[in-house]
């Protein structure tokens, strides 16, 4: 047998000067903040809360009624959960940008609970992502992309907002 290596030795780092501690714009430490470098469930609170507020997109009449995949036995209990969804969708689209209905689906899907056998994994609703994408495309966050089939992108100006709500939450924390 090897023996245990010795702990590495600790280093001292070099104090960053104020000037580049300072966070301005969106900067932290001289870095431009994206969605990237913030956590998601932080990200996805601001982003809704910022929709909410921000008054341009109307719910659906059937927000109070629908389920969110048929792995699901109630819809959802939060009252914004709209909201909660556009966030996330709109998340989604800056990490993986042009991505398709079916990784949509794939990705907020989950396993449907069958009694005493096992789970089954079911893809979530089409139908409300759809109408998030819509939703997401009249408030000019993403567009369509012909040259890919049809599938969405984000905008130049859906990036520049989802970015300034990452620095504000860095900022908050």
């Amino acid at each position: 047998r090897t023996p245990p290596r010795s702990p590495s030795p600790v280093f001292a780092l070099p104090k960053a000067s104020v000037d580049t501690m300072a966070a301005e714009d969106g900067d932290v430490a001289g870095k431009a903040v994206t969605v990237r470098d913030v956590s998601a469930a932080d990200f996805i609170k601001a982003y809704s809360e910022h929709l909410q507020n921000d008054g341009r997109i109307k719910l659906p009449k059937w927000v109070d009624y629908v389920k969110t995949g048929t792995h699901k036995e109630l819809p959802p209990m939060e009252e914004n959960w709209y909201y909660i969804r556009l966030a996330a969708v709109a998340r989604k689209m800056y990490l993986m940008n042009g991505i398709g209905m079916g990784s949509l689906r794939r990705m907020f899907g989950g396993g449907k609970r069958r009694g005493t056998c096992p789970l089954h994994f079911q893809k979530a609703s089409g139908s409300v992502l759809r109408h998030c994408l819509h939703s997401l495309e009249e408030c000019g966050i993403l567009e369509r992309d012909d040259s890919r089939g049809g599938r969405r992108k984000l905008t130049r100006v859906g990036q520049q907002s989802l970015d300034q709500i990452a620095s504000k939450v860095v900022q908050e924390a």
